[in-house]
């Protein structure tokens, strides 16, 4: 994918790697085309049933490229296109992804993927960086991982739907508290604040085993339950309610729930087949 991510697939884990190590995986054209490209890709594969999202060489994602902030203080900005692929468009309203423009859709696609999203994250998640792990189910980091939602920094607001995934995880002040100042804070604070899921040594391999697990289980229950998750931060209680009796409605007696029981009866690996997209 344009040099900027690799995707291996085993046992219905998706090992989705960004490999722009030499710039620390920082977001150009190229990078957000990829995670799209990447996104929609794994959206059309029923063979998948779990994705871990991480980035090769010293961090996960060092943010936007610092070159288009430079073209942000000069005359690369562009105010008359918006399709989303300008230089640096300022006209970003149009939406090209359902809710979401483009930038939006690199971060938001990952919760819309049908199935979940593990990020493992280790040395730094700055601004863009940090809302692309946002954007999965669950985070592992390092103890020493630095992030930051740093656009204050450069004179910005988070808008790859940072502001709205991080009112779901952490408390209304240190949200604003840290979009406000772009505070450095390392892993332990954003296990503390809601932001991390797990801090272990290594991140990788602990949401590759995690991926594992979840690679074993219903796929038809595991999208279910996300797509009762997404549903759940946007829907009142009674609906919610609701949607969970329509989900286990459909489940059960299904070939795969019935593949789930006898396969504990007999204690023995189950065989799940794909399901139908």
């Amino acid at each position: 994918m344009q040099g900027r991510i690799a995707i291996n697939i085993t046992g219905g884990v998706a090992d989705v790697k960004l490999v722009r190590a030499d710039k620390m995986n920082a977001l150009d054209h190229a990078m957000f085309d990829a995670l799209v490209e990447a996104i929609e890709t794994l959206g059309r594969n029923p063979a998948v049933r779990v994705v871990v999202l991480s980035g090769e060489g010293r961090a996960f994602c060092a943010g936007l490229d610092m070159g288009n902030f430079g073209k942000m203080a000069g005359k690369g900005a562009d105010s008359g296109q918006d399709d989303g692929k300008a230089a640096v468009p300022r006209k970003l309203e149009p939406r090209t992804h359902g809710a979401a423009n483009r930038p939006q859709y690199a971060v938001w696609g990952w919760r819309e993927l049908p199935v979940p999203v593990i990020a493992a994250v280790h040395g730094v998640a700055f601004g863009g960086g940090f809302q692309l792990a946002l954007g999965a189910d669950m985070r592992y980091v390092t103890p020493d991982t630095r992030m930051s939602v740093m656009e204050i920094k450069w004179g910005l607001v988070p808008d790859m739907a940072g502001t709205q995934i991080m009112r779901h995880l952490a408390r209304e002040d240190v949200v604003r508290e840290l979009t406000y100042t772009g505070r450095i804070f390392n892993g332990e604070e954003a296990l503390n604040y809601g932001f991390a899921t797990r801090v272990c040594a290594d991140p990788y391999a602990e949401a590759m085993e995690t991926a594992r697990l979840i690679a074993d289980k219903s796929p038809d229950a595991i999208r279910a339950s996300k797509r009762i998750l997404n549903r759940a931060a946007i829907v009142s209680p009674m609906e919610g309610l609701i949607d969970e009796s329509i989900e286990q409605g459909v489940l059960i007696g299904s070939p795969n729930q019935v593949e789930a029981i006898m396969s504990n009866l007999e204690k023995r690996p189950a065989k799940y087949a794909d399901p139908k997209i």
